[in-house]
C-alpha cells in the first residue's frame, strides 16, 4: 500500500485518525471569500491577500502572537446558521478526503456564537447536525469536543459543559480547556471538569505548550485529563513524564503548529521523537489545518522526512490515536482492527 514513489502520496493513502483539530482553524480560503462577499465582511478582495490574514505564511514571524492574530480575522466569518453549517460540513469533508477514518473535531461554542449573538445551545446543535450529516455522506466516523478558554469566565465554561453533557448521545463526547495557559491558571475550572467527567464527558486539556510541564501534571491530577493537547514541554520534567507514562495519558501532538507558533525553534528540533523514545503515548494531529496550510498527510510527511521517525512507528501513532479515541471500548477495538488490517495490505 505504501510503495508509492512520492512520499506525500504514501501518507495520503495511509488510513488515519485525528484527535486534535479545531473547527475554527479549518475554514477553506475560498469559502471565506464567498462568505465575505455574501455578508459584507470587510477583508481583502483576493484570496491571496486574504490568505495573509488567516493563514501562516513562510515569511511570517513564527510567534504565538502572529499565530493567534489569524483568529482575529477568522472570528468575523460566523455570520449565520448557514455559515456554521457549511464550515462544519466542509471540515468533515476535508478530513475524509485526506483518508482520515475517525475524526474528533473540537469547536468553541462561545467563539462561534459571539459574532452575531447566537444562543450557545443553537450553535452546538448546528455543529452537531452538520457534522453528523457530513460524516454519513463521506463515510467517516466523527465525534465532537466542546472547547472553553482559560481567559474566559468559569461561569461560561460551566454553561458550555452542561450543554455538552446534555448532548453526549448526539455525538458531543468531550470537553476541552484551551487558551493562554502561561497567564491563566486552571484552578477556577477544576470542579467544572470533575463534574463534566462525572456526567460522562471525556476530558482533554491544552497543557505543556505555552506553560511548563507542571501544567501537564495539573491537567492530569486536577482536571482529570485523559489526553493532553500538545504537551511537548512535558519533556522538561522526568517526574511528569513518568506520571503520564504510568497513566497512559495520550498526547495530541501538532508539530507544524508548534513550529509556527514559536513553541519550538524549528521543525527539526521538535520533541516528538524524544516523547516517543520516552515511552509516551503519542498521536499526530494538525491543530488548525487551514491556518497552518497543511493536511494530516503533510504532518506525517514532515515527521517522516524531517524528524526521521520510521514508518512503522508512525503507523503505531495511528493505532495509538484509535485507542485514545473518546469512544466506547468495543468501537475503539473495531476501529483499531480496521486500521491495522488496512495498513498491512
Amino acid at each position: 500500500m505504501l510503495n508509492d514513489t512520492n512520499p506525500l502520496n504514501q501518507f495520503v493513502s495511509l488510513p488515519k485518525v485525528e484527535l486534535h483539530r479545531h473547527l475554527e482553524g479549518s475554514l477553506r480560503l475560498m469559502t471565506m471569500s464567498e462568505i465575505a462577499r455574501q455578508h459584507g465582511v470587510t477583508v481583502p478582495d483576493t484570496t491571496y491577500n486574504l490568505s495573509g490574514l488567516v493563514q501562516v505564511q513562510d515569511q511570517d514571524p513564527m510567534t504565538f502572537t502572529n499565530f493567534l492574530d489569524k483568529f482575529k480575522t477568522l472570528r468575523l466569518f460566523y455570520k449565520s446558521p448557514d455559515v456554521i453549517h457549511r464550515v462544519t460540513r466542509e471540515a468533515v469533508e476535508d478530513a475524509a478526503h485526506d483518508n482520515i477514518r475517525y475524526l474528533e473535531l473540537r469547536f468553541t461554542p462561545v467563539a462561534l456564537s459571539r459574532a452575531e449573538g447566537f444562543p450557545l445551545h443553537d450553535v452546538m446543535d448546528w455543529v452537531l447536525s452538520s457534522a453528523r450529516e457530513a460524516a454519513q455522506k463521506n463515510n467517516i466516523k466523527v465525534r465532537l469536543i466542546a472547547s472553553v478558554n482559560r481567559h474566559e469566565s468559569p461561569e461560561l465554561a460551566e454553561q458550555v459543559a452542561w450543554l455538552a453533557a446534555e448532548r453526549i448521545q448526539d455525538g458531543l463526547v468531550g470537553l476541552d480547556l484551551a487558551g493562554n495557559e502561561a497567564e491563566f491558571k486552571s484552578d477556577p475550572f477544576h470542579e467544572i471538569f470533575k463534574e463534566a467527567k462525572q456526567s460522562g464527558l471525556h476530558v482533554t486539556i491544552h497543557a505543556g505548550e505555552w506553560g511548563s510541564a507542571a501544567n501537564v501534571r495539573d491537567a492530569i491530577e486536577n482536571l482529570g485529563a485523559e489526553r493532553i493537547g500538545h504537551g511537548v514541554r512535558v519533556m522538561e520534567d522526568d517526574h511528569v513524564v513518568a506520571l503520564a507514562r504510568e497513566r497512559s495519558t495520550a498526547f495530541e501532538v501538532c508539530v507544524t503548529s508548534n513550529y509556527q507558533s514559536g513553541v519550538v525553534g524549528s521543525l527539526t528540533k521538535h520533541q516528538l521523537p524524544g516523547m516517543i523514545e520516552a515511552g509516551l503515548n503519542v498521536t499526530v494531529n494538525t491543530d488548525d489545518p487551514s491556518v497552518s496550510r497543511i493536511t494530516l498527510s503533510h504532518e506525517y510527511h514532515h515527521i517522516f522526512e524531517e524528524l526521521h521517525v520510521p514508518l512503522d512507528v508512525l503507523k503505531n501513532t495511528v493505532t495509538n490515536a484509535a485507542q485514545a479515541a473518546f469512544l466506547p471500548e468495543d468501537e475503539k477495538q473495531e476501529l483499531t482492527a480496521l486500521l491495522k488490517n488496512e495498513m498491512t495490505l
